[in-house]
């Protein structure tokens, strides 16, 4: 189906219900200039309902893994719903999205569960989901810069994941980023991918939340732009997740979607895009949401707990979770909103709970990261608690590529992170060089048919 003769729009539009200011997508912008509020990138779903379902159904089919550009990124093989405006010539992909979803069946079984999928976005050009909000924004950026806007430099603030993204697609772009990290609170992996890519890497003295503080005044200056999720050009691609997910279950929505929470962009992004598939039609019903955070790093956990009524940042303490050790996330309110319209909940993670669930998922095939590790603990607790209930259908978001993880995973089975399940840690055996020293050992660790 060719879609040429269909003109698809979409702006800024603040979040605040009583404001709703609109903005072009070109206006260098991050909040609305007139009450403060966090913007949303609004799509003119009238224009894009002249599309019916069936046929957004078997478009994105058709798309899904393509050899062509743009449509060989998950993201971009939605250009439609993502930036409709952008020339296909100023797009920076490396073939982001379209990762596998992982069918953890016997997991799955031995829970009780109906199904049990992992979202691998870490199987990604560099190693996190955050390609997928990254290829968007900085495909803006230089579409941007192609049209007179006066932009010499991308910034964000990073715990790791991000610094990588945005580093390796400015690099890509041809266009200096400039990265400000916590210092030594980042994984080896992590912190050199960014100088890898020839960014401008600052190690600042304090945690990820002062970074985004001096970050926040940095791209004051309109020149440098900011690369945060707190820019909704983020979302934009991250919600490709979702309708990523149904499309790979047959076009069916899970019970629960299980996602690890740090800034609480993610949360936001998974919502908005099952939002957008119901509201054109591709989906009949909303998924159940569980918010997966460390507990040394918990503020919407405390705020769920008060039914949402008050929210309060924290100072995060150190996680294994790395990533989501964040204590004021800029997308709180985002992410509250899409809480309560997906009847979701909140849960949190001890270090001992994530270390024990992503070494209890290993064991099933997985490679978790310590922030997937979150969330299956999450998923493991509401299980136990009845919250997620016999024969329902999970999906759990993997943000995170295990390879970036190997500190994690040693510490792990080499007994370095305390209080963890000892039966869930693995050790290599020395042996003799002999089939006799070989079928010795076997014979202590083989079961017996």
């Amino acid at each position: 189906m060719s879609l040429t003769k269909y003109q698809f729009r979409a702006q800024f539009r603040c979040t605040n219900e009583s404001c709703r200011k609109t903005y072009p997508l070109h206006q260098v912008i991050y909040s609305c200039s007139s009450c403060g509020e966090l913007l949303n990138v609004e799509h003119d779903l009238d224009s894009l309902k002249k599309i019916p379902a069936e046929e957004w159904k078997s478009t994105f089919e058709s798309r899904f893994r393509s050899s062509q550009f743009p449509n060989a990124s998950g993201v971009w093989g939605k250009k439609e719903w993502v930036l409709p405006e952008i020339k296909e010539e100023n797009i920076i992909t490396s073939g982001e999205g379209t990762t596998h979803l992982y069918d953890a069946s016997r997991f799955a079984k031995d829970l009780g569960l109906k199904s049990l999928h992992v979202k691998q976005c870490g199987v990604s050009h560099t190693g996190s989901f955050k390609d997928l909000g990254m290829t968007v924004l900085v495909s803006q950026v230089n579409q941007m810069i192609a049209d007179g806007v006066p932009i010499k430099a991308v910034a964000c603030a990073s715990t790791g994941d991000t610094s990588a993204a945005l580093a390796s697609y400015a690099a890509k772009a041809g266009i200096p980023a400039i990265i400000l990290l916590p210092a030594n609170k980042v994984s080896t992996a992590q912190l050199i991918q960014p100088v890898s890519n020839g960014a401008i890497v600052l190690a600042l003295e304090t945690d990820f939340d002062g970074c985004m503080a001096v970050v926040k005044e940095l791209t004051q200056e309109k020149s440098i732009y900011l690369a945060n999720s707190m820019n909704s050009l983020r979302i934009e691609g991250q919600k490709s997740i979702s309708v990523e997910i149904t499309q790979q279950l047959g076009w069916n929505v899970p019970d629960w979607v299980v996602i690890p929470g740090g800034n609480l962009g993610n949360v936001s992004a998974l919502g908005m895009g099952f939002e957008m598939m119901l509201e054109l039609g591709l989906i009949q019903k909303l998924p159940r949401i569980i918010l997966a955070q460390a507990k040394n790093a918990s503020p919407l956990y405390e705020s769920f707990k008060k039914g949402f009524a008050e929210f309060s940042p924290v100072t995060a303490e150190k996680t294994l979770a790395s990533a989501i050790q964040i204590g004021d996330p800029v997308s709180v309110k985002k992410a509250i909103r899409v809480l309560k319209k997906f009847n979701g909940i909140v849960e949190v993670a001890t270090e001992e709970e994530l270390a024990n669930a992503s070494a209890k998922g290993d064991l099933y095939g997985l490679y978790n990261d310590p922030h997937t590790g979150v969330a299956l603990a999450a998923l493991l607790k509401s299980i136990q608690t009845g919250v997620v209930k016999q024969g329902e259908s999970v999906v759990v978001i993997s943000t995170a590529n295990g390879l970036k993880f190997t500190e994690f995973k040693l510490a792990f089975h080499e007994g370095k992170i305390p209080k963890v399940d000892e039966t869930l840690k693995n050790v290599i055996l020395p042996c003799k060089p002999t089939l006799s020293g070989v079928m010795e050992i076997l014979g202590k660790h083989l079961k017996k048919p």
